[in-house]
Parts: C-alpha cells; structure tokens; sequence
C-alpha cells in the first residue's frame, strides 16, 4: 500500500495524451528547457535566459502546439533538479496552476564510467527519462524533494546563519593565534573578554613589543571578533523573544518540550525541530541527507564535492553539544571500521578515490555491479570477501608470494 508522503513515484495516474513534460536543466545564466509535447512527434528542445516569465511562455506556446494538433493539454508537469536555485521556482510554478517537482539529484542514476560524456542536452534526456518513469508511478527512477513553504525556509534561516557565525568565529581566533605563535607568544587567548585591552602589553621573547603592522592586524581582528559575537547574541536573543511571545505557535512547543531534556539547550532543539522532526514527516531522504547517511555529490566533470541540499555546504554533523548524539548515523560496524578491500599485491590494503568518502553512498549498490577492465591471463573477476565497497579482485590468480617455488636441478 502506497504511503500518503511517498515521494519516490507518482500516486497519480498519467494520461499521455492529455500531459505536457517537461524538465529544466538550470544553470546561473540561463535554463535548458526540453519537454515532451502530446501530437508533436520532435521533442522541443528550448534555451532560454533564467527567467520564469520565459518559462511560462514557453509552456504555454507548446500547449498551444499540442491543441493544434488535435491534444486537449490538461495538465503540466515540469521537474528540475534541487540546486542553487532552491525551491523558489516550485513554489512559483504552482501559483500559476502548473505541477511543479524538485528532484533530489542523488536519486538518479547515472553511468559511473569515467570518460562519459556530460552535456547540458544529455543531462535533460535523463531528466526527461527519469521524470517520465516517476511519472508513471515506476519506483527506482527518482525521487522528489518534498517543497518547503516559504515560512519553513525561513524558520531555518537563524539556526543557519548562527553556525555560519560559530564558524567565522573559530577562524578568526585561531588565526590569531597563529599570528601569535608566529613571533614566540603563546599564552594569550583572544577569546577573552579584555583580551584587546591586553595586546598593546604583549612582549616578544626579545622583550620588544609587537610590530606596527602585526599590532594593527590583531586589533582589526578582534573588532571583527567583537561585531561576531554580538551577532550571535542577537539571534539568540532574537530565538528566546519569539519562543517567549508565542510559545504555543508552531514548532515553538515541540522546541520548549525538547529543551527541558537536560543537557540539550535551546539551539539544540531548534535544529532537532527545524531540521530534522518537521523534515522527517515530508521527506525522509532529507533528513538523511541532513544527518549523513545520504550523500549529496555535485559532480561536474572531474570535480567531486558535498553539497547539501540547496544549501550550499557540507551535511550536518551531530553538533558538539549533543550529548545523545541523535545525529549519528546508524551503520553496520563492517561499514564503519572496513572502508579498504584487501589487495593482491604484497597483501596491502588498496584504495581507490570512490572510497575515500567512508560513509554510506546510492552510488554503493552501483559500483558492486560495475564491471572492472580485465587482465591479460586474468580469469573472471569476483567479488573481495565482505564487499563493502564493491570493488571486484580476481581471487583465484596466486600473488607472486604464493605461487609454488620451482624445483632446484639434481632433486
């Protein structure tokens, strides 16, 4: 039975005749439209400046193309994949009456050869096969990012902005500290309330004061120090006068509730609430992108980076303050502590650069079905004990240490 936020294929049946496809490949400069349009044997293939007006027009001129040739269009469908972009669009496209999807880009699957081509116009035949396929209410062709409304996109924004903030603000000091070290100082701690009133009384182990320039640059520091920690203090104060103002609206109960458990304070249950529980009941793969037990890989060519879900940065790890640690991924111990395949060659462990991300992958169950470039002499590939990683090593050709010695002349 088919879950009511089931988000990995359509609960609608598609009418062929009657829907309009279409996907967007979207870069920062401009959008590459294809679509599938009922009656019309091409399939139109349209780019256009990154503007939602020209997207809509486009839309629209192909309905019309279908109604002349005998296709009466109720219903639009348009998917693109979750990016830089966010889910604006989506919501946008839905104000106008249109069906709009957010693809999670990790749930489509792709080739994982080396040398495959990779072009805007190939990338919107994927789309296209793999939306088709989702719309047809096939599982395993991709899955669709549940579209947060504006209110819930901005609920996230203060307990973003703040770690952004705990970040710089880490940077900042251990730059100082650096700079310190640098000329022989190593018992100041920039953290310190009165610590700017103490730099002009710093002494080098030479007995000098610091340098001009260097002076100059440790006093800019902390002023920028001092302006981040009052921006911290002001979202936390800004979070506390809203939880104060209406602790019954909203999220702001299951946020008091969670705070009273001890040890877990008021940034913890935000994130907990904000990111985590409300995300939980729509999107299930998010949370795990979130937490990092899924990955979001941007792949562009030869660059391999992790992104999070039209954030911009790098998966949420359990924070310091988590004594529970509820945000630990709950993977098997061999997953944990065997991320190498035992080699061939002398017995030592080999690695290859897929498996330097040591967390669980949907690129995983590919690569055990991958097939590796064979060997002169060598006999069929199969598969390493444990098959963690998936990557294949023909066991039955003997390592040069265990092939049988050749017997000596005269015995």
């Amino acid at each position: 039975m088919p879950k009511p936020n089931d988000l990995s294929r359509s609960l609608v049946a598609l009418e062929e005749d009657s829907t309009l496809i279409a996907v967007v490949e979207m870069s920062r400069s401009s959008w590459l439209v294809a679509g599938i349009v009922p009656g019309v044997e091409r399939q139109p293939l349209k780019k256009l400046a990154a503007d939602e007006d020209a997207l809509l027009r486009c839309l629209l001129r192909w309905r019309d193309e279908a109604a002349k040739a005998g296709r009466a269009i109720s219903r639009i469908a348009v998917a693109y994949e979750a990016g830089r972009d966010g889910f604006w669009l989506a919501r946008w496209l839905r104000a106008k009456g249109i069906e709009a999807y957010v693809i999670h880009p990790t749930s489509i699957p792709v080739t994982r050869e080396h040398r495959r081509a990779k072009t805007d116009r190939l990338d919107t035949g994927l789309l296209k096969r793999a939306f088709l396929g989702w719309l047809r209410g096939e599982p395993g062709h991709c899955s669709m990012a549940a579209v947060p409304t504006l209110a819930e996109e901005d609920a996230k924004r203060p307990n973003r902005e703040r770690e952004c903030l705990v970040g710089e603000r880490t940077r900042i000091v251990n730059r100082m500290k650096a700079t310190l070290a640098r000329l022989g100082i190593r018992n100041f701690n920039p953290k310190l309330r009165k610590a700017a009133g103490r730099l002009a009384g710093l002494r080098l182990p030479e007995g000098e004061g610091l340098p001009e320039n260097t002076l100059a640059e440790l006093r800019r520091d902390m002023a920028r120090l001092r302006l981040v920690r009052e921006q911290i203090d002001a979202i936390e104060a800004a979070r506390a006068a809203r939880l104060e103002e209406k602790p019954a609206t909203g999220p702001h109960a299951m946020i008091q509730l969670i705070a009273r458990v001890i040890g877990v304070g008021l940034e913890t249950a935000d994130m907990l609430v904000n990111e985590v529980l409300l995300r939980n009941l729509r999107d299930r793969r998010a949370v795990g992108r979130y937490a990092g037990l899924t990955g979001a890989p941007d792949e562009s060519g030869a660059r391999r980076r992790e992104k999070g879900l039209a954030r911009g940065r790098q998966p949420a790890r359990p924070p310091r303050h988590d004594p529970a640690r509820l945000a630990l991924p709950a993977l098997p111990a061999g997953q944990r502590s065997r991320p190498l395949v035992p080699g061939t060659h002398g017995g030592r462990a080999a690695r290859r650069p897929q498996d330097l991300d040591r967390r669980a992958r949907p690129q995983a169950a590919h690569r055990a079905v991958a097939p590796r470039h064979r060997r002169r002499g060598a006999a069929g590939p199969r598969h390493a004990p444990g098959g963690l990683t998936g990557r294949r090593v023909a066991l039955d050709r003997p390592t040069a240490s265990a092939r049988p010695r050749p017997r000596e002349r005269g015995r």
